[in-house]
């Protein structure tokens, strides 16, 4: 009797923080596959081998690409990838560049309405906000994010998931 009790009182409790767990992630946060991020400070563009630049610009294939927003207008923001340039002078640690001029390797995407943005640089863009690894760590609105991406380039891991950008992380730049 003392077991059906307590199964009594464990599985509502169970189930309840279930769905306080899940209406708190975005829709398809659930269906969406983990994928493997590159490295932060990666010094190599990454590839999209499916990806046909000889058309017209379009998203990126599903996962998460090192890049900076170029452009954003009505909801779509173009973008491109991004390698770290180590400084051989020794002035600084070096910087983010993106392809050469002329290359062709952009994509574009709609924004999510439910888009996840985690700032490196805290929501009003003036405390220092990561951890390890140097990615962003505080979550900020939307309308932040849309902010930043009009402004200038700002490195980030950017996920794609069926077309859209889901997630912005941005990357710490010394």
């Amino acid at each position: 009797m003392k077991l059906t009790l307590s199964l009594r009182v464990v599985l509502p409790a169970a189930a309840a923080a279930a769905l306080l767990s899940a209406a708190a992630l975005p829709a398809d946060a659930a269906a969406m596959p983990k994928f493997a991020a590159p490295k932060a400070y990666g010094t190599s563009f990454q590839s999209d081998p499916h990806h046909d630049f000889t058309r017209h610009i379009s998203p990126r294939h599903d996962g998460i690409l090192r890049g900076w927003v170029t452009y954003y207008r009505s909801g779509v923001a173009e973008y491109e990838p991004i390698k770290w340039v180590k400084d051989r002078t020794g002035h600084t640690e070096g910087h983010f560049a993106g392809p050469p001029e002329g290359d062709v390797t952009a994509y574009a995407s709609p924004v999510a309405k439910n888009v996840v943005f985690y700032s490196a640089t805290g929501c009003k863009g003036t405390t220092v906000t990561v951890k390890s690894g140097g990615l962003g760590s505080k979550r900020c609105s939307r309308s932040e994010l849309i902010s930043r991406m009009r402004s200038k380039h700002h490195p980030a891991l950017i996920t794609v998931y069926r077309g859209a950008i889901v997630k912005v992380q941005e990357i710490y730049t010394p």
